[in-house]
Formats: structure tokens, C-alpha cells, sequence
């Protein structure tokens, strides 16, 4: 029986529902509906919408989360949606002008990461409602009403969570729990896919307690590079140079150039990573209860490299080892510590680097002294807006929000703006491939106009607004109920608006909207994957060139430079990996990367396998044969960008006895293969 395409099954696919997030319901209940009300009892229905509005945005970008990282999540694109309110300076015709550059700027925003890609989505979307809803109130009390909803949805978040919950402990927390799912699939078929939860749960903690401490230790100094290796000269015997020598504790210290220990004399791979860890910025002194946190965390990134090394060596472990890492996640959520941790016999290099590992995490947790540590260099691997996949998102997000206004236009209907904002959401980049969104959103649309049919007749506009805050959290697991939620609720709003007889209307928009964006969106020039996800990987191989370098030059810098160039580059294969599921679902897909994503993950594992096979006394490879590997990865990279992979053996011979570099140059050649062939 021969399976449906992927592009057509796509739109099916419910994924698995887990448990009822009751807070959430309860915030997004308490959200909407009441702001809603509240502008309406105080007779300003216009700044009642927006406010409303506000509260049901904030609802839609309410993720689990810490505190600190909600407060971003919802904050930075309420901003941007306050901002588009002010797209009612731009009536009529001038519209088209002013909404196809916001879509060219928001598509290329929309690269930078999911927090940025929906403050430009809101951006987008509220300029076309500021510029298309005729309301009476003027743009700056509908931007500021909006931010009060907004604030009120975020107050709800602060307030309305788990009883007790202290989120940075959490987030390290499940960085062991994580290791553990990882450890017990070594030597399974599912070890790459426990690797890349690993990843993810390293990141969330790293951008948690980042939040947590914004300001912490900017008044000390961390003096510059210095010296002819490249290393960071230090006041001091603590190896931080804050005023006068600090002691610090067992996390491994910072600092260094990254860039320095690259070989080549700094070429296109140096400049690369320094303007990566410049946009990270530098290395911070904190205090000591960041400190603690900081430290078991590093300690978990030590546990999770032996960790990467052993899924790489691919031999099954005890049970007890296993266990030792959840034993730790229990004492992080705790506060305790967790007793002796099994680990195992050290015959082999990445179980000695475990064991090791496993000592180092019985001094983070021994709570010996209170001195301030160095949180270590955060490196960014977000594709940049001015790159190439900004530009490709900017064009193709311009070029269908420009056709939606401008058949909106013609048709003269006076909310016209419905069609521009149906396109914004369609077209943007991180929700899923064109086609399987365009049917969801009809499908979505269609039941949200019989449910708003039942519902707004009856005057319960206000009902059905909080009944659409409280079903966001269920909703989100799949576009097209999601989009029912939503298309409920702002036929509330509208109806309030005075458009009483939206619902037909909405519907046949929503359908011209998403047959002009499906035409537009699949235009040869706006559906090739090349730049979408031929550049990522790209970026992804940069940044594995960079780990590369710095593992295989016998000058290497410190450890904690080396932990943020392997979760940078895992990083930047996990954002990869997600634009390239994407892209195997789309309408048009011209090429299958998950083969090649696959190659580049294995080429981050072997070379963190070799890391931990030199720490532990391995010789280190010749010189030319470091070179010609750090080379052959920054040239696919550099072809990648260009579109012209050549097929073909990489050149000269791999040591025989160097396992590690052996599998980085067979990725390199599966890699050419599969991205030469047309």
C-alpha cells in the first residue's frame, strides 16, 4: 500500500496530547476575556479590542518556561505589536507601500530566532489592523492599551504558575534528566534523537539562568586578550582579572580568544567566530548563588560531553549508570546533595572522561565556599536578518502580504485588513510548510465561523474571547485548531467593532488570502530550499569548523571556550534540523536535508569524541592532517552558501588509527554526495 506524500499527509498529523497545562487555561481565562471587559464597562470599546487583543497575544506566546524567559517571550513582541498600531497613519493605498517593507523587514527579523520571529510577525500583523480597522481612538491609545493587555497577561504569568516552582533550578534540572534519556538509549536507534533532546534542555538552562541575572558582575573588568598564544591575560592567581585577584570556584575558567587558536593566519573561519562571540559578549563575574547554579551546570555540560562521547562510542550501559544522572536532577530541584554517583569502569576514553566528569559534579555540589565564578561566553548561531535566509524570508513574506493588500484593496471591503493578516500568518517561516498551514488555516477558519455563528449572535462577545484565552494552551499543538481559537475570538472583537456580519466574510478572505499566498509562496524563486536551508547548515558546518579547530590545536584554550563552541554548534544543526523537517514537508520540495543534517550532528559527535579521546593522553593528529579536516569543513560550508557542492573523495589520506577524523571525513564525503546530486 503506497503511502500519501508527505506534503499531503502533514496537515493530518496530530501530535500526541500530553497533559492538560490547568495553569495555563486558567491564565489565558483570566486574561482576555477580563481586559476585554474591563475597557467595555469603562465605555472605550476601541481601546477595549486592543487591550483584549493584547491579553490574547500575550496568551498565544505564553510557553513553558521560567519567569524570566516568559517575561521576554511575551514582552519583546507585545512592543512590536504596540508599534504596528500606528500603521493607521497609513490609510487606503498607502498602505501597500508601507506593509510590503514591514513584511520585508519582519521576514528577515523572523531568522534571528522564535522570540524575534513572532514580535515581527506582531509587527507585521498589527500594521496591517492599525492601518485597515477603522476605529475612533488614535494609534498611541490603541498601542498603549494594547501594552496594558499585554501587561496584564504577563503579570498573570508571573503570578498564575506552579506553586513553588524555582525555574533556573528546573531548567539544570532537566539538563540531567535529559543525559539520563540519553545515557539509557546508547546503543539504540533512538541515541541521536536523545542527543538532540540533550541539546535542547542545555540550551533552555543557559538562556534561564542568563535571564535570571541580567545585570550580575557588569561593574568588574575582564581584561583583554593579551600575549602571542591568544589567551586571556588575568590579574591575579584566580585567572579573572576584576581589580584584584578573586577566588574562584570549581567551574572551569573562561576567557581567551577563540579565534586565535584557528589556523590559516585568521581567514574567513576567524572572522566568523569572532563576530559570533561578539555578538554573544564577553565573560561576566557573578555572585555566589548564580554561582552555585552556574557551577552545576557546567558540571552537567562536563557530564553531558563524556556523555555525547559514549553515545558516540555506541556500547549499551548499566542500568545504575543511568540512574546516577536522575539522582542528580533530584538533588538540583532540591536543594540537597545526592549522595555517591555510580559511574562506570574507565576502559575506555569517554568513560574515563565520565568518571571524571561524574568527580567534577561531587564538587559543584559539595557547596564548599561562596566566592563568585565567571559565567562562560554565550556564542549565538542565529542566522543573521542581513543574511542570506533573511533576505529569501524578507522577499517571500513582502511579496505575499504586497499581493493579499493589494486584492484586498481592489475589493474595497472597508475591513480589508483581514487578508494581509491572513498572509502574515501563513507565510511565517517557523510554523510549519506552506501548503499543510494553507489547509489548516482554511480548515481552522471554517469551524471558527460556525462556532462564532452559534456564539456572537447572543451578545456573548465577551464569553467567547475568554473561552478562547482559556483553549490557547490546548490549541497550540496543532495550526489548524489553533487557528479555530483564534478566528473565534477576533470575530468577538470585530463584532464589538461593529461589524456585525463578519463571519461570511472572514471566510471567503481566508480563502482568497490562502490561494494568493499558495500561488505566490511556491513561485520558483520563493520555494527553493537552497537558501533556507542550504544556508543554515551552512552555518551549522562554521560553526562545527570552529569546534573542530579549537579541539585539534595542542594550544587550545580554556574548557569552558570549548563547552560554548559544542553547544553553539549543536545549536545551529538543531535550528538546521527544524528548517529542514519543515522544508521535506513543503508542496515543492527540490531536496531531502535531513540525510545531510544527520551527517553534520555525526560530525559535531565525532568531534566531541575526540576532544575527550585527547583530553585523556591520545596522540594528537599530524599537523597537515588537522589542517587539510578544518579546511574540507569550512570549504562544503563555503559552497553550501554558494549552491555548488562538488561530489568527490576529500583529498589526501585520513590516519588509519584516528577513528574520529576517519568519520568527520566520510560525513564530509556523504554530505558532497547527497548535496551534488540534482
Amino acid at each position: 500500500m503506497h503511502r500519501p506524500p508527505v506534503w499531503l499527509a502533514h496537515p493530518l498529523r496530530w501530535p500526541r496530547g500530553g497533559p492538560v497545562p490547568w495553569p495555563a487555561v486558567l491564565r489565558g481565562a483570566l486574561g482576555t476575556g477580563p481586559a476585554l471587559a474591563l475597557g467595555l464597562a469603562a465605555g472605550r470599546p476601541a481601546e477595549a479590542i486592543a487591550a483584549g487583543l493584547g491579553a490574547f497575544f500575550g496568551t498565544l506566546n505564553d510557553r513553558p518556561g521560567t519567569r524570566r524567559v516568559a517575561a521576554v517571550r511575551i514582552g519583546l513582541p507585545a512592543v512590536a505589536g504596540a508599534a504596528g498600531f500606528f500603521g493607521a497613519l497609513a490609510p487606503g493605498w498607502w498602505a501597500l507601500p508601507l506593509l510590503t517593507v514591514v513584511g520585508l523587514v519582519s521576514g528577515a527579523v523572523s531568522v534571528a530566532g522564535p522570540v524575534w520571529s513572532a514580535a515581527a510577525v506582531q509587527l507585521l500583523v498589527f500594521t496591517a489592523v492599525g492601518a485597515g480597522m477603522p476605529v475612533a481612538a488614535p494609534p498611541w491609545a490603541m498601542a498603549a492599551a494594547f501594552l496594558a493587555g499585554a501587561l496584564w497577561q504577563l503579570l498573570l504569568r508571573l503570578v498564575v504558575s506552579p506553586s513553588g516552582a524555582d525555574g533556573e533550578r528546573h531548567a539544570v534540572a532537566a539538563v540531567f534528566d535529559a543525559l539520563a534519556d540519553a545515557l539509557a538509549a546508547v546503543g539504540t536507534p533512538g541515541a541521536e534523537a536523545a542527543r538532540r533532546r540533550l541539546t535542547g534542555a542545555l540550551n533552555e538552562a543557559d538562556l534561564a539562568l542568563r535571564l535570571r541575572w541580567p545585570r550580575a558582575g557588569r561593574a568588574g573588568r575582564v581584561d583583554g586578550p593579551s600575549g602571542d598564544d591568544g589567551r586571556t591575560r588575568t590579574g591575579g592567581a584566580s585567572g579573572l582579572g576584576v581589580g584584584e585577584a578573586t577566588p574562584r570556584r570549581a567551574l572551569p575558567p573562561v576567557g581567551g580568544s577563540a579565534g586565535g587558536a584557528l589556523r590559516g593566519g585568521g581567514g574567513v573561519s576567524g572572522r566568523f567566530l569572532a563576530r559570533a562571540l561578539w555578538r554573544g559578549g564577553a565573560p561576566r563575574v557573578v555572585g555566589a548563588e548564580e554561582g552555585r547554579l552556574w557551577e552545576r551546570f557546567g558540571a552537567a555540560a562536563a557530564l553531558c560531553e563524556a556523555g555525547v562521547a559514549l553515545l558516540w562510542e555506541g556500547e549499551r550501559l548499566p542500568e545504575r549508570i543511568v540512574e546516577g544522572p536522575r539522582r542528580l536532577a533530584e538533588a538540583v530541584r532540591a536543594g540537597a546533595v545526592p549522595g555517591a554517583v555510580p559511574a562506570p569502569v574507565s576502559d575506555s576514553p569517554a568513560r574515563a572522561a565520565f568518571d571524571r566528569a561524574v568527580l567534577e559534579v561531587t564538587l559543584a555540589f559539595s557547596g564548599a565556599g561562596d566566592e563568585p565564578v565567571a559565567a562562560p561566553p554565550r556564542v549565538r548561531p542565529g542566522a543573521l536578518p542581513t543574511g542570506p535566509a533573511g533576505r529569501e524570508y524578507g522577499l517571500r513574506v513582502a511579496a505575499c502580504v504586497a499581493v493579499s493588500t493589494t486584492l484586498a484593496l481592489l475589493l474595497g471591503a472597508a475591513y480589508w485588513y483581514w487578508l494581509p493578516v491572513t498572509a502574515a500568518f501563513l507565510v511565517k517561516p517557523d510554523i510549519g510548510p506552506l501548503f499543510s498551514r494553507v489547509v489548516s488555516r482554511c480548515a481552522g477558519t471554517a469551524v471558527g465561523v460556525l462556532f462564532a455563528a452559534v456564539l456572537l449572535p447572543h451578545g456573548a462577545e465577551v464569553a467567547a474571547a475568554t473561552l478562547g484565552g482559556a483553549l490557547v494552551p490546548l490549541a497550540a499543538r496543532h495550526f489548524a485548531a489553533q487557528t479555530a481559537v483564534v478566528t473565534v475570538t477576533v470575530l468577538a472583537f470585530v463584532s464589538l467593532a461593529g461589524d456585525t456580519s463578519a463571519a461570511g466574510t472572514r471566510l471567503a478572505d481566508t480563502v482568497l488570502a490562502c490561494l494568493a499566498v499558495l500561488l505566490v509562496g511556491h513561485l520558483p524563486r520563493l520555494s527553493s530550499t537552497r537558501t533556507r536551508v542550504g544556508h543554515r547548515y551552512a552555518v551549522a558546518l562554521r560553526h562545527a569548523q570552529c569546534y573542530l579547530d579549537h579541539v585539534l590545536a595542542p594550544e587550545r584554550s580554556v574548557r569552558a571556550e570549548r563547552d560554548a563552541l559544542r553547544r553553539t554548534a549543536y545549536r545551529a544543526l538543531a535550528e538546521a534540523r527544524a528548517a529542514a523537517e519543515t522544508a521535506a514537508a513543503e508542496l515543492r520540495a527540490d531536496r531531502d536535508w535531513l540525510p545531510v543534517g544527520a551527517g553534520a550532528e555525526r560530525i559535531v559527535d565525532a568531534t566531541t569524541a575526540c576532544a575527550v579521546r585527547l583530553d585523556h593522553g591520545r596522540p594528537y593528529p599530524p599537523e597537515p592532517d588537522a589542517r587539510r579536516s578544518v579546511a574540507e569543513l569550512e570549504l562544503l560550508a563555503r559552497e553550501l552558501d554558494a549552491g555548488k557542492v562538488t561530489p568527490g573523495p576529500a583529498e589526501g589520506a585520513v590516519p588509519a588509527d584516528c577513528r574520529t577524523l576517519a568519520e568527520i571525513h566520510g560525513e564530509l564525503r556523504r554530505i558532497r554526495t547527497l548535496t551534488s546530486a540534482r
